[in-house]
């Protein structure tokens, strides 16, 4: 090829490209860039009535305002987690509701169950595990079943009944459901210890470990949010929420030699039948001491 001929050829090709790419500009670039026009990230006006279990939140001191702006931004920015704490509480709250009202606490402490465990069957890297997130020797001092076959850490009912006496000890202890609240992260011990020290009666006033003086704030973050979630920017339909199907309760005082196989009886698969047990931790139930369980069955 001659030099005239390679020259317009490699014209052609330039302009053929600069076209093609003018093109896709007009049809991926502008929407993109409309859509990142239209996002922003808003500053929060704080509500009035902020409150744990009627305790009022003190936002006019600039210390606590700071806090708490900065659990309700992280809460509401952090999108995806935010949607599914939501859908998780439509699924866990219709059970702990009536199991709070029946044990006395106030009905705000479902928000500190949220906040703990996210309503996922993992343990903490310190080894806290279940929906209420107790570690392993205070469950057994509250009386809970926990070892390697059976951990009732894991049973909602029961570590629910064990959560509700812890927080209503430390309210009887320290005459506040906010103090409360920062002794089930914290311990009663070490809150006891240094409010204390430090000279002060309430949880806004004291200086705590960094964690605990984020704790409570989350949780009040998380109720404003959940109970207000279209004021945050959270858009949903009733049927994008998860939900659990009700259960009937089947009594058993023997072993169960095979859960797969005793799943199958009542028409469960064993993963089907651990997301309604979970405290059941093995592919067995030992029973030596013939003690009663109550197993839970979806009715389909």
């Amino acid at each position: 090829m001659n030099k005239p001929l390679r020259i317009l050829s490699i014209l052609s090709i330039v302009f053929i490209t600069v076209l093609f790419m003018n093109a896709i500009n007009k049809e991926t670039v502008e929407p993109i860039v409309n859509t990142h026009k239209n996002y922003k990230i808003k500053a929060l006006k704080l509500p009035e009535n902020l409150n744990l279990a009627g305790e009022r939140v003190p936002v006019e001191i600039p210390d606590v305002r700071e806090r708490m702006e900065r659990e309700l931004l992280v809460n509401t920015y952090w999108q995806s987690n935010g949607l599914l704490l939501l859908k998780r509480a439509n699924k866990y709250f219709p059970i702990l509701e009536p199991l709070l009202e029946k044990y006395g606490l106030p009905d705000d402490f479902k928000f500190l169950a949220l906040a703990e465990s996210g309503f996922t069957d993992e343990t903490s890297t310190v080894g806290a595990a279940g929906m209420w997130h107790f570690m392993k020797q205070t469950g057994k001092e509250y009386g809970l079943e926990i070892n390697k076959n059976v951990d009732e850490r894991y049973h909602i009912e029961k570590s629910t009944k064990v959560a509700a006496e812890y927080l209503k000890n430390a309210y009887e202890r320290f005459g506040s459901w906010t103090l409360a609240a920062a002794a089930y992260n914290a311990g009663n011990y070490g809150v006891s210890r240094r409010i204390e020290a430090q000279q002060v009666n309430n949880y806004y006033d004291a200086k705590l470990p960094d964690e605990t003086e984020r704790y409570v704030f989350r949780i009040l973050a998380l109720k404003e949010i959940i109970s207000n979630p279209k004021k945050y920017g959270f858009v949903f339909e009733k049927e994008d929420l998860y939900h659990l199907n009700k259960t009937t309760t089947i009594k058993v005082d023997t072993a169960i030699t095979n859960i797969t196989t005793f799943a199958k009886k009542f028409g469960m698969n064993y993963k089907e039948f651990k997301i309604y047990n979970p405290w059941l931790r093995e592919h067995h139930l030992n029973n030596k001491s013939r003690k009663m369980y109550e197993i839970k069955i979806p009715v389909k």
